[in-house]
């Protein structure tokens, strides 16, 4: 063994760091911009200077922003969307099993016996569109909107089917459409998130990942408004604290975290810096948003909403006034249409809170020349079965359990033709038969109408590109105008 090779062996990684004046802090920095560059590859000029900054898409969509009606707990598509007079016929009997195949259910057997619509069903419109006499208010409108009869996802639990339709995979840590979205299209607004949550019901199963930015910058996070009070706590200022003070004590700590990101280049200093920033903003912006006095008699009266009451109404009219001050993405989640007992009045019930105020938010943002540039998506994370689910011990009757193999989504605006019904079912309402659409399907047509396309939208993590729609998906042409 010569010299040389004797000093190799005796160098360690110390040495090697010391010697070569690296440093691991250098190293930091360096895969720090490395992947922050190539996560921003897919835009074709050079990176904003602000990671909020207003950004071209890959090609000019017809939507620039998304207001997400979810219905966490899936909707009845057979009460709703669907009309399936056959199974009104074979009502108390057990489906063919050449029908079920192998599929195995969560809370019903595969040979529980069938249960029929509960609801009338009428064409309406010029495109005779199907709807459920639960639905009065959407069959006003029924021919601005795209019913899609034949969407199909992966899962058959609520929490990994709401964080799949979402995030484009089953388990959380991935980003959410909306983080997408502002990660893709930057901010409109410099006094408002430009990417918020609202919540009517009772509590959502897949939690805050539906609106996470996972291993994006936490800047593309959604931000949760409440549904009375103050939209946001703890953004007063506390008592003795003038504006003049809050703003120095702010020009301070940002001097100071600026140093800290340039030193740095730490993405998550740049969050921090931007959310001072505009927590400051909201003690103005966010009272003058949610004050609805300013709101006509008829407006109000369009939403059926109490300015004063929490509601789904009152969220969808806020949703609409969140866009016209530049808001990119709103997600509002009504919770509660998990029907595995009395279908009907499941349906009834929730179908009551959001109908009216659904259809109204279509036709007011058309009379204000919104439509056509925003995208309005309804719908649950999948569809519920033609059986019917009865278990007396758990005092269940006349319910219906999870069915992932079909249910309907409407979409409205932006980029999305208006009165067209899209796909169909078998039927007996259990199996697509015409033009699925897959849940990455979906997603890859939102963010096509965006101006994207979904297999260049991509962001750089632990060696690999991710996007939304994973390694699936494609555009449905047939829903574009």
């Amino acid at each position: 063994m010569n010299l040389l090779q004797q000093h190799c062996l005796n160098l360690t990684r110390r040495h090697f760091l010391r010697d070569c004046g690296v440093g691991l802090g250098k190293i930091a920095l360096a895969g720090l911009l490395t992947e922050q560059l190539a996560g921003r590859a897919f835009a074709a000029g050079p990176v904003a200077p602000h990671p909020l900054a207003p950004r071209k898409p890959h090609f000019p969509g017809k939507a620039k922003r998304v207001i997400h009606l979810f219905m966490a707990g899936a909707p009845s598509q057979l009460e709703l969307f669907d009309h399936k007079p056959e199974l009104a016929k074979l009502e108390g009997k057990p489906l063919p099993p050449s029908v079920i195949g192998g599929q195995r259910y969560a809370f019903i057997r595969p040979d529980a016996a069938v249960l029929g619509p509960r609801f009338k069903f009428a064409k309406h419109g010029k495109s005779g569109a199907e709807l459920s006499e639960m639905l009065p208010h959407l069959a006003k409108i029924v021919d601005d909107i795209c019913l899609i009869r034949s969407v199909r996802t992966d899962q058959f639990n609520h929490a990994p089917a709401q964080i799949f339709f979402n995030t484009g995979f089953l388990q959380p840590g991935r980003p959410s459409l909306g983080s997408w979205v502002l990660y893709g299209l930057g901010a409109e607004t410099q006094n408002l998130p430009a990417f918020v949550v609202m919540s009517t019901g009772s509590g959502l199963s897949g939690g805050s990942a539906l609106w996470s930015s996972g291993f994006l910058p936490t800047i593309y996070t959604g931000v949760r408004f409440r549904n009375s009070g103050p939209a946001i706590l703890d953004v007063t200022s506390p008592a003795g604290i003038d504006a003049k003070l809050q703003r120095d004590t702010l020009d301070v700590v940002g001097a100071l975290n600026q140093r800290r990101l340039a030193a740095d280049g730490d993405p998550e200093i740049a969050t921090r810096i931007a959310s001072y920033e505009m927590a400051f903003k909201l003690q103005s912006s966010a009272p003058e948003l949610m004050d609805l006095k300013t709101e006509s008699k008829e407006t109000l009266d369009l939403y059926g909403c109490d300015p004063n009451k929490p509601s789904f109404a009152r969220a969808c009219l806020l949703a609409r006034r969140m866009i016209e001050r530049g808001v990119r993405f709103v997600n509002i989640y009504h919770e509660g249409w998990d029907a595995h007992s009395d279908v009907a009045g499941n349906v009834r019930s929730n179908a009551g809170a959001t109908d009216r105020a659904s259809a109204a938010l279509v036709t007011d943002l058309k009379q204000r020349g919104l439509l056509d540039d925003t995208l309005v998506i309804w719908g649950g994370e999948f569809g519920r079965t033609p059986m019917v689910e009865s278990n007396p011990a758990l005092g269940r009757s006349q319910g219906r359990d999870h069915h992932p193999q079909a249910f309907t989504v409407w979409m409205a605006g932006g980029g999305i033709k208006a009165g067209f019904s899209y796909g169909a079912t078998d039927d007996l309402g259990f199996h697509v038969v015409e033009n699925p659409v897959h849940v990455h399907d979906l997603q890859a047509t939102i963010l096509h109408c965006l101006g994207f396309d979904h297999e260049k939208l991509t962001f750089h993590h632990s060696g690999r590109d991710f996007r939304l729609t994973d390694v699936h998906g494609q555009v449905v042409k047939a829903l574009l105008v």
